[in-house]
This record gives structure tokens, sequence and C-alpha cells, in this order.
């Protein structure tokens, strides 16, 4: 098999997702290797690119790409992808009028009463899934999901996060995320499933052949970039099996779609090689929890900075959003070890804190939120993250004194001046059941489903 074909410039992502695919095809040795639709070739290989497909672009290259299955994916309401696959002969419906689904089988979609729901494709997400075959080739568009009448449905998360972009916007405020998943890679037996045995047993940084993933991140990686995705780096973590693969920065929409896309990716990866994946909070007691730091910034138009503000306002809701953001009991088994914080606090460099503010100037500036882990709906996290900094500059609440201290091995007379995280998944839905921010900024139906 032929190398990957493509140009650097072509994996350029600005704040709202475009691909490019290639006018002229390419082929190396029976290798089709499509990164975008690239309009114009320049003899100096140079590209021009657009901002984002347009509904007749996709159709032209669905035509002219030999692509016979469209999927249009979605998430339930706790952050899982479902899709339903079309024919190419669908496209226009589904971009005039939706394709119908059943919602009544989704989690935290509903029942059987009303449970028709409309999908619309988003032409901006199209991207080939690699993975698939080079004939007959199978592409993904993320949808928005509404009512038969076109209403919005309140449980559709993508749309959850679009609105809370708008509303950043409105104020003259600009977020940018970046998340950092961790996950584990377990054997499996004949059947497919999860020996228990984890992949390798190296640690934090290791190199081969003590990091047998290394080959597999690797076959993440240059996936991910086939399919208009960047990582930023990638390495093997703590605990034996354990892998991190980070993002480059990027706008809410697109950091929310790629990591949705990531968890598949791995997983797909993985099972290709005789591996399972598993990104729940603590796949083995006594070790490293899989979290999922999640990276933001601020920018404000005026060029004040906001980021303090923002901080603030995090910190100040985070009790009544921790439920969203760690979804499962387990969740709570990570909290104030291998670090994971276990208090509210923040400081500049220092992995013992909830919010740490990475060593980085100018345009790489931003604060890590480190409490959050992989099974967390990303739509939702962002959303509820993006309303709690806004509160924090509509309010313009203060942000407290720095914790530059090891919360870990701190005495107890010092951890006690700091409030802790919700101690459990029961504490975290109490605090979201009584929080009127978590009732302003999320939908009736979202809460239910969670609290």
């Amino acid at each position: 098999m032929g190398g990957i074909i493509y140009e650097k410039e072509t994996f350029v992502k600005p704040l709202f997702k475009f691909f490019c695919f290639r006018a002229e095809k390419q082929i190396d040795k029976g290798r089709f290797c499509v990164l975008s639709y690239i309009i114009k070739k320049r003899r100096e290989r140079r590209f021009e690119l657009f901002m984002k497909y347009s509904k007749e672009e996709v159709a032209q290259f669905i035509a002219e790409e030999d692509v016979k299955f469209i999927r249009l994916a979605f998430c339930d309401v706790y952050g899982r992808q479902k899709n339903i696959s079309i024919m190419p002969g669908e496209l226009d419906r589904a971009f005039e009028y939706g394709i119908a689904i059943d919602a009544s089988a989704i989690a935290g979609f509903g029942g059987e009463v009303h449970s028709d729901l409309f999908l619309h494709p988003d032409s901006s997400t199209l991207c080939v899934l690699p993975w698939r075959p080079e004939h007959g080739k199978v592409v993904r568009m993320f949808c928005s999901v509404t009512y038969p009448d076109g209403a919005p449905f309140e449980a559709d998360t993508r749309s959850l996060l679009r609105r809370a972009v708008c509303d950043a916007e409105a104020e003259g405020i600009t977020f940018a995320f970046g998340s950092e998943m961790e996950f584990y890679l377990f054997k499996c037996d004949e059947n497919g499933n999860s020996t228990g045995e984890t992949y390798d047993n190296a640690g934090y940084m290791d190199v081969a052949p003590d990091d047998k993933g290394e080959n597999i991140r690797r076959e993440i990686c240059l996936m991910l970039e086939r399919m208009g995705i960047t990582p930023e780096s990638s390495h093997h973590e703590e605990g034996p099996g354990q892998n991190e693969i980070d993002f480059c920065y990027s706008g809410a929409m697109t950091a929310a779609d790629d990591a949705l896309t990531f968890r598949t990716v791995v997983n797909t990866v993985a099972a290709r090689n005789g591996l399972r994946a598993d990104f729940s909070p603590k796949p083995i007691d006594g070790r490293a929890g899989n979290g999922m730091h999640i990276n933001f910034s601020a920018k404000s138009g005026s060029g004040d900075d906001v980021m303090p503000l923002v901080i603030a306002g995090i910190l100040a809701h985070i009790k009544e959003i921790t439920a969203f953001l760690n979804t499962v009991d387990a969740s709570y088994r990570r909290f104030g070890q291998s670090k994971a914080p276990g208090y509210i606090s923040w400081s500049g460099e220092n992995r013992s804190q909830l919010i740490r503010i990475p060593a980085a100037e100018g345009e790489y500036r931003r604060a890590e939120l480190r409490s959050p882990d992989p099974l967390c709906n990303p739509y939702i996290a962002f959303a509820l993250l993006i309303y709690a900094g806004l509160d924090g500059i509509k309010k313009k609440m203060t942000l407290p004194a720095p914790a530059d201290i090891n919360l870990y091995t701190a005495a107890k007379t010092v951890t006690d001046k700091y409030e802790k995280l919700p101690e459990n998944l029961a504490q975290a839905k109490a605090a979201a059941r009584e929080s009127d921010f978590v009732k302003a900024v999320l939908p009736e139906r979202i809460v239910a489903a969670y609290i």
C-alpha cells in the first residue's frame, strides 16, 4: 500500500470547520487518500480553500467520487454517536426536508408518543470515512435534529452548543476549545470481548518496545488527519495500556464534533488491531483514570482580558455542572488522585488544581479544566463552560487567589480551606437539581435526562 498523500496546508482549520476534497483524484497504488476537495490546484502546489462546503459542492463530490453511502450522524443526550445511512439519491431530500428517525429508541429523546424527529445534515462537516472501502465510499455529515414542523428539538445537544456560541458572539466573546482525551487499550478474546488484560505495561511517556500503543496511536493520528482533524501530540499515559492524543485548538462546534469523531476513530482502529478501547473514567481500580482535560480560551472583541472573569465564572458554577461533566459513579473515583482534582481551585502550571494555567503566551494562552472525563457529552460540556464564563463576565466575578500548593499532599488544615468537588454522583445531581444556573441554560428535557 502506498503512503498517505496530502499537503500540510489542507489541515488548516479556522473557526468554522471545512474540508477540501481533491478535484484531481490522487491514487497511490490503489489507496484513495481524500483529505479535501481542492477546487483549484496551482502548479506550485498551493491550494485555494473554501471556508465551508455548500450543499451543491457536497452533491458534486458525492456524484463524482463514487460515494455510495451517506452517514447522517448525531448523538443521544449522553453524547453517544448515532447515525443512519442513506443512499445518494436521498441527499436532496435530506437537505430540503430532513430524514425521519424513530426517536423512541434514542436515549434521552423521549418515548413512543410523538417519536418522529428529522435529521438535517450540516454540509460543512462532510468527510470521507477512510476505514471504509475505497470503491463505493462512505461519507459522514453531522446533523441537527428537529420536530416534523422544523422546530428545534430540545435534546439536540449540538444545537444547544450552537446557541451558546451565538449567545457568546452576541456579547462580543469568542471561545475556543481543545480536548485531551485518555483511553486504555485492552486485549480481546476470540469473540472480540475485552479480556481485562492491558495491551502493555508501559508508563508515562515511555517508548517502544515497552510502549506497544505507539503504532496504534500513529494509525489513529493518520486516520484523523485524513478526516481533516489535526492531532497536536500523542503519548503513552501513566496507566498500563493507557494513551492520550491531544487536539489543536478550534472553535467550539468544531472541537465538539472532533471529540465525538475521535472516540469513533479510536474504537475503530483498536478493533481493527484486535483490541478494545476503553474511555471509562476508572477502567482499573488502583490505576490512573481516564480524563478529558478541556483547554479553553475566551477573547473579547473589545480587546479586554476576560479570561480571569471566565475562570471565575466556571469556578463559581463547577459544582452545579459536574453531573454533566462526570456522568457515572466511577467518575468520582478519579477525583483527588493521579492528577485528577478534588478541590475547587486554580493555579498556574499546577496539576493538582481544578483549573491550571499552562505556561504559554500569546495565541497559546489558555486555561485547562481537569475534572471532566471522556464519557461526557462534549456539546453539553462546552455549552456549560461558555455560559458559566459569560456569567462570570456579566457579573464581573472576582477570581479567588491561586492555590500555589500541591493539594494532593497538603495537610488537612490547608485543604479544609478549599471547597470540594462533589464526592459522588448523587451529590453532583443534587447540586444540579438545585441550580438556577443549570435551569436557565439547559433545556428541561436535558436536565431531566441527567438528574
